[in-house]
């Protein structure tokens, strides 16, 4: 093998391999593992897929599988079976980070808005919604725009959430129906209130200062380059990029 490439090892493979789609029909897929981890060595260094190297087989079989397992929700379906072996009534904390969209990334059926893509003070930008547990480990994704408000798509998010004890935000967060969606589902809120908020709610200083494990794992996605920068057209592939970025930072390592 040679230097540089990225290739799942023995105790990463046997972690994911139960979780793949056996259900396929067609012709006989090549080795699931050789592939994988060209699609992964992809999204780390961030180049075009006809450079993926020859090591990992044609570069077509590389984009089709992340092409096709991604409109087929595979790599979600096979995030989401990964994250559910994590604790559940613990702390999870919640924020966004907005990422840069490429110029390669219009187009996309739809328009931009369709695609997650949108105007903010950084150009063109998509906004990746996430959560994780207090062990940085990511638990939910959500895509908008990058000019959303984080408390319009922190409903949506938290549909996705498992089980927990509480749920810390910072002020972006801090709205009464957002804090009542929190309460229904048995957690408690540590949202800091807005300057302006005329009723103050009391929240845990000291578990706010937990919020920092949301910050450390966005920066640990965006050492994929492809999570750093955004390429693809399509909201879901960019998104399936996430997820298998998630995977093996956080699931498999």
């Amino acid at each position: 093998m040679r230097k540089g490439l990225f290739w799942l090892n023995d105790k990463q493979w046997a972690l994911i391999e139960p979780h793949l789609p056996t259900n396929q029909t067609g012709p006989v897929r090549d080795d699931d593992r050789r592939v994988i981890s060209g699609i992964i060595h992809m999204l780390q260094c961030g180049a075009r897929w006809r450079d993926c190297p020859p090591d990992y087989g044609p570069y077509t079989t590389i984009y089709n599988r992340f092409n096709r397992w991604a409109k087929r929700g595979h790599w979600r379906a096979i995030f989401e079976a990964l994250a559910r072996c994590g604790k559940d009534g613990v702390t999870l904390s919640i924020d966004s980070t907005t990422i840069k969209a490429h110029r390669s990334a219009s187009g996309g059926k739809g328009g931009k808005h369709e695609q997650a893509i949108g105007r903010s003070r950084g150009g063109r930008t998509t906004k990746i919604h996430a959560l994780s547990d207090p062990d940085c480990r990511p638990c939910a994704f959500h895509l908008t725009p990058g000019q959303d408000a984080d408390i319009a798509a922190a409903p949506a998010l938290l549909e996705l959430a498992p089980p927990m004890s509480a749920l810390i935000g910072d002020k972006g967060y801090d709205g009464d129906g957002f804090r009542a969606e929190i309460v229904d589902r048995g957690a408690k809120p540590v949202i800091p209130n807005k300057s302006n908020r005329v009723t103050l709610h009391s929240f845990s200083k000291r578990a706010y200062k937990g919020r920092n494990v949301i910050e450390r794992c966005f920066c640990r996605l965006k050492d994929f380059r492809r999570v750093a920068t955004r390429y693809d057209k399509l909201a879901r592939n960019f998104l399936a990029a996430i997820h298998l970025a998630a995977i093996v930072a956080y699931w498999i390592n």
